[in-house]
């Protein structure tokens, strides 16, 4: 059997934007325009088949791809087929129709050459950084991807930790994270790491501490925007009441969340419940504007931390202000 083939980093994402009116589109006119005037039941059986012969050919294809080994992976582990084709395609329902998250200052975010997107974390279970990285890929008119770094416990842990290296995830260290941005990809970076996500309820979209800046060195030892990036919405999915920290520890877990469903309803209790939400990307911080050793001075690496922590607080409470409802929005 082939096996895949080890490419380099490939620099700045090279794809074209989706064009709305592709084969697909065509495809589907021409079949709608044969249809016209029998109705729209007609309408939906010429439709339908169509549709459902387009995606078992795609299924199809990935699974030879797969058999052959015809696709890459680059040194990191990143699997580009099998994220656009298994991985991502999950979070969709969970992004348009559960939480029908709505994107702000998506131009914010550069159409080509590396960037470091910086975002508070929240909910108990880290869905947020799914969500953040579905809506670069889904939203952004050149269709970027969000290299996402994680913390050990994600890459320790069976399954899991594989899986976050083919969905291009890798560790949240300074070398990796500059050697990501130096080849021009968008990585994301969510300081507050446990602590944010761990946070109990009625902390809610109170940041905590955004350790020591290493996210801002890196950004000044590449030269890229840092773009602040605030989540409203992810509070609310999983609300922590409680901790078992006796279960954290049995199972080498920072925490064991108490939920007023989790774990009275077992299974059905992990259920994220279908708040409404909003992810605004702010305007960029420049960083190209300082000194090739800015990153050895440690008040400014001070400063640009507490700058971009608190314009994610700020624009928190900015979106909190303007949301009428958690569910509605």
């Amino acid at each position: 059997m082939a096996e895949a083939r080890v490419i380099p980093l490939h620099g700045a994402d090279r794809e074209a934007p989706r064009r709305r009116g592709g084969a697909g589109s065509a495809g589907q006119a021409s079949t709608a325009g044969a249809g016209a005037g029998a109705g729209p039941e007609a309408e939906a059986e010429a439709i339908g088949p169509a549709e459902w012969e387009r995606r078992l050919a795609e299924l199809l294809n990935f699974a030879r791809r797969r058999i052959q080994g015809e696709y890459e992976v680059d040194e990191f582990g990143f699997d580009r087929d099998l994220t656009d084709n298994v991985l991502m395609p999950p979070l969709r329902p969970l992004y348009e129709k559960w939480f029908r998250v709505e994107t702000i200052g998506m131009h914010n975010v550069p159409a080509r050459g590396g960037a470091l997107i910086v975002a508070n974390h929240s909910g108990t279970l880290p869905l947020d950084a799914l969500m953040t990285a579905f809506a670069v890929r889904n939203d952004h008119p050149a269709r970027r991807r969000l290299r996402m770094l994680g913390a050990d416990l994600v890459f320790k842990t069976p399954v899991l930790g594989a899986l976050a290296r083919k969905s291009g995830q890798t560790l949240a260290c300074n070398p990796d994270a500059e050697r990501l941005l130096c080849s021009g990809e968008v990585v994301g970076v969510w300081p507050e790491g446990f602590k944010g996500i761990g946070k109990p309820f009625k902390d809610r979209y109170k940041l905590q501490r955004f350790g020591r800046g290493g996210f801002v060195s890196a950004a000044l030892n590449t030269g890229v925007p840092i773009i602040p990036c605030s989540i409203v919405g992810a509070e609310e999915i999983y609300p922590k009441i409680g901790d078992v920290k006796a279960l954290a520890r049995l199972f080498g877990f920072p925490y064991f969340p108490v939920t007023p469903f989790f774990p009275w309803l077992g299974p059905l209790g992990a259920v994220p419940l279908p708040s409404k939400w909003y992810i605004e990307f702010g305007e960029p911080i420049r960083t190209d504007e300082y000194g090739e050793h800015a990153a050895d001075d440690p008040m400014l690496v001070f400063n640009l931390t507490d700058q971009v922590r608190e314009t994610i607080q700020q624009t928190l409470y900015r979106l909190l202000t303007q949301r009428r409802n958690v569910f509605l929005g």
